[in-house]
């Protein structure tokens, strides 16, 4: 399985979210890109978010949220060796 770019749309709306205040939720207005809207929809059609614009996460939303942040703190924080 690969990293498609709904995925990582997906990946990114999952980032957004405040993982030190569950009753911060988001909210994407028909002004958005829509690339992030329908990463949105479908965010809430796998019952990660409540609501088909952003709401709050669920339970499964909040465990994907924090491994999503967790592994995008891991990938920046790692001192990559330059290369000659």
């Amino acid at each position: 399985m690969s990293y498609t770019p709904d995925l990582v749309a997906e990946l990114e709306i999952l980032a957004l979210f405040n993982l030190g205040n569950t009753l911060e939720g988001l909210k994407v207005h028909h002004v958005a890109a829509p690339t992030a809207i329908a990463a949105v929809q479908r965010l809430f059609e796998k019952g990660l978010i409540t609501q088909p614009d952003g709401g709050y996460l669920t339970s499964l939303g909040l465990d994907a949220a924090e491994h999503t942040q967790s592994l995008l703190t891991i990938l920046t924080s790692l001192n990559v060796p330059e290369t000659a």
